[in-house]
């Protein structure tokens, strides 16, 4: 890892770029969600964590994308998953007055929308768990604290969608936040186990659907 001064700087600069940069980007624009999820948010995120790991002269294994660890990777994240699908259908039968899980799904297939749900979690994942809590716990060498930084970080994110794309209420729109950054937590924390982002990524399709069941 390059000095911990090099560290907080990329980590400042990229986590400020993503606030400003896609909360006014869904401010602004509203196109099809999978050009939103397979096109412009690769490019506007990926990039320049790209960017951040060439300066720092590392690879993509200092986001943890690796085969190492790949197993405990699946059943950890599959594991805490099930909390959240059980979550997510719970909210849903409390939210509808009963189960209708084709609430959100509108004009896509189950596996469309699942493709979508997943470009999202690379692109996410790898931003936030990848780069950002991997490199604040380093610096700060203390995980909890990373944890519950990129988190809060993580909830600021996703205030634009919740306001100019869904239009929730105050009260619905705390509860998403609230269930945003459990799930941040959520995801460090299978991360700091297993080293590997790949354990974040199948927890975020999984929790996903509890998100768009919620809806």
């Amino acid at each position: 890892m390059p000095k911990k001064e090099v560290l907080i700087k990329h980590a400042t600069i990229l986590a400020t770029y993503v606030l400003i940069v896609w909360g006014f980007y869904r401010m602004l624009f509203k196109l099809p969600e999978e050009i939103e999820e397979l096109l412009i948010k690769p490019f506007l995120w990926l990039l320049p964590v790209a960017y951040f790991v060439h300066k720092e002269k590392g690879d993509f294994t200092s986001l943890g994308v690796s085969i190492k660890n790949l197993f405990p990777a699946i059943y950890v994240s599959l594991s805490l998953g099930i909390i959240f699908a059980i979550e997510g259908a719970l909210i849903n039968f409390v939210r509808y007055d009963g189960s209708d899980f084709s609430a959100n799904l509108g004009s896509l297939s189950f596996i469309s929308a699942l493709g979508i749900s997943l470009a999202t979690a690379i692109s996410e994942e790898i931003t936030f768990r990848g780069y950002l809590f991997k490199r604040i716990w380093y610096v700060l060498e203390n995980e909890w604290a990373a944890n519950l930084l990129t988190s809060f970080i993580w909830a600021l994110v996703h205030i634009p969608v919740a306001i100019f794309w869904w239009e929730l209420d105050a009260s619905n729109t705390f509860i998403f936040l609230f269930l945003t950054t459990i799930f941040g937590i959520g995801s460090a924390f299978v991360f700091a186990r297993t080293k590997n982002v790949v354990s974040s990524i199948l927890l975020h399709v999984l929790w996903s659907w509890p998100i768009v069941l919620f809806r």
